[in-house]
C-alpha cells in the first residue's frame, strides 16, 4: 500500500510498472518518497514563513498546504517528464531546465527553515536593528522640534540677560549713593547732602524699573517654558506613536535580511542539503541505466507514435486520391456537349429575367 502510494508520487505509469520487476518498482517508490517528503518539507517551511506574515496558525497552515501541494505537483511533473535517452548529452539538455527549476524550489524551501533554525540569532540581529531604528527615529523627530525649542530657550536667555544687566546697573547706582554718603566718592563729603539725595532717587527709580522688568520677564519666561513643555510632550507623543512600527519590524523581509547578516557558511550548507534532496530524483534518473520500465515505456510510446503516423499517412493518401478523382471527374464533365447546352439555356433564361426586371423598374420610375 505504501509502495503503491510512493509509486503514484513518482509519476510513473502504474500499468507498465506493475509488469516490471520488484527492483524497478522499488526504484520508483524511492523516487516517489523523495518527492513526497520534499513536499512535506515545503509545507512546513511555507507554513512557518506565512506565520511570520499573517501571525495566524490556521491561515498559515491553509496556505502552507496549498504551497506544499504545488511543490509536490511540480516535483512529480519534473521527475515524470525525464525520460532515458540513448545519448547522455540529450539527457542533460532535457534535464537542464528541470534542474534550474529544482534549484529555485530548493531556495524557496530552505530559506524559511533556515529562519526557523537560526531564529534566536535572527532575533538578536533584529533587536540591534530595532535599537538603531529607535535612536534614529528619535533624532529624526527631534529635528522637527529642536529648532523651535532652541529659539525659545534663546528667548529665555535674552530675557534673563535683560534682568541681569538691569540688576548690574541698579547695583552700580546703589554703590554710587552709598559711596557719596560715606564720603568715598563724588563730593568726598561725609553725610547725606543734595548730591546724595539725587543719586538715591536715581537708584530708587532704577530699582523700581528692575522690579517691573523682573515681573514682566518672569511672566514671559513662564509662558515660554510652558511652550517648551508642550513641545516636549508633542515630541514624546510622536516617539511613542512611531515606536509600534519599529517594534513590528520583524516581518518576513526583515528576517530574510537579518539572516543575510549572519555567517553564510551554515546557511549555505543547509541550502545545499535541500538542493541535494530536491535534485536527487532527477540525478538518480540521469545516473541510472535504462531499466525495464524505460524500455516498456519506450515501446508503448513507439506503438502510439507508429499508429498515429500510420493514421496521418492514410488520411493524407485519402485526401490526395479524392482530389485526383474530383479533378478527373470535372475534367470529363467539361467536355460534355449536353451539359454545355443545358447550362447555356439556363443562362439565357436568367439574362431574360434580369432584362425584364430592369425594364419594369425603369417604367415605374417614369
Amino acid at each position: 500500500m505504501i509502495q503503491r502510494f510512493f509509486i503514484l508520487c513518482s509519476g510513473a505509469d502504474t500499468a507498465i510498472l506493475e509488469n516490471c520487476s520488484k527492483g524497478e518498482q522499488n526504484k520508483y517508490a524511492g523516487i516517489g518518497a523523495t518527492v513526497f517528503f520534499t513536499a512535506v518539507m515545503a509545507f512546513i517551511a511555507s507554513s512557518y514563513a506565512l506565520f511570520t506574515v499573517f501571525d495566524n496558525v490556521y491561515t498559515s497552515i491553509f496556505f502552507g498546504l496549498i504551497w506544499g501541494l504545488l511543490i509536490f505537483n511540480l516535483d512529480r511533473f519534473i521527475v515524470s517528464t525525464i525520460k532515458k535517452r540513448d545519448s547522455i548529452k540529450s539527457e542533460l539538455l532535457q534535464a537542464a531546465p528541470r534542474i534550474v527549476l529544482a534549484v529555485i524550489i530548493a531556495v524557496v524551501i530552505s530559506k524559511p527553515l533556515e529562519m526557523k533554525i537560526f531564529e534566536k540569532e535572527i532575533n538578536q540581529v533584529l533587536l540591534e536593528q530595532k535599537n538603531e531604528l529607535t535612536l534614529a527615529n528619535k533624532d529624526q523627530i527631534a529635528l522637527q522640534y529642536d529648532p523651535e525649542i532652541a529659539g525659545l530657550n534663546q528667548d529665555i536667555t535674552t530675557l534673563k540677560n535683560e534682568i541681569t544687566i538691569q540688576e548690574a546697573e541698579t547695583n552700580a547706582l546703589y554703590d554710587t549713593y552709598i559711596s557719596e554718603a560715606e564720603g568715598r566718592a563724588g563730593t568726598m563729603l561725609l553725610g547725606k547732602g543734595p548730591v546724595y539725595d539725587e543719586k538715591r532717587e536715581k537708584h530708587d527709580a532704577a530699582l523700581l524699573e528692575l522690579q517691573q522688568l523682573k515681573t514682566t520677564n518672569n511672566e514671559k519666561i513662564a509662558g515660554i517654558e510652558t511652550q517648551i513643555a508642550g513641545l516636549d510632550i508633542a515630541y514624546n507623543g510622536a516617539v511613542t506613536d512611531s515606536q509600534p512600527i519599529i517594534d513590528g519590524f520583524d516581518g518576513l523581509m526583515a528576517r530574510i535580511n537579518a539572516l543575510g547578516e549572519l555567517a553564510w557558511f551554515p546557511s549555505f550548507f543547509i541550502f545545499l542539503l535541500f538542493l541535494a534532496i530536491e535534485t536527487s530524483p532527477i540525478i538518480a534518473k540521469l545516473l541510472s541505466p535504462k531499466g525495464e520500465y524505460d524500455y516498456k515505456l519506450e515501446e508503448e510510446e513507439s506503438i502510439v507514435r507508429t499508429w498515429i503516423t500510420q493514421k496521418v499517412a492514410q488520411r493524407e493518401l485519402v485526401l490526395a486520391t479524392d482530389m485526383e478523382m474530383n479533378n478527373k471527374i470535372y475534367s470529363d464533365i467539361k467536355s460534355e456537349e449536353e451539359l454545355y447546352r443545358y447550362k447555356k439555356q439556363k443562362a439565357e433564361e436568367l439574362l431574360r429575367l434580369q432584362a425584364n426586371a430592369f425594364h419594369d423598374i425603369q417604367i415605374e420610375n417614369l
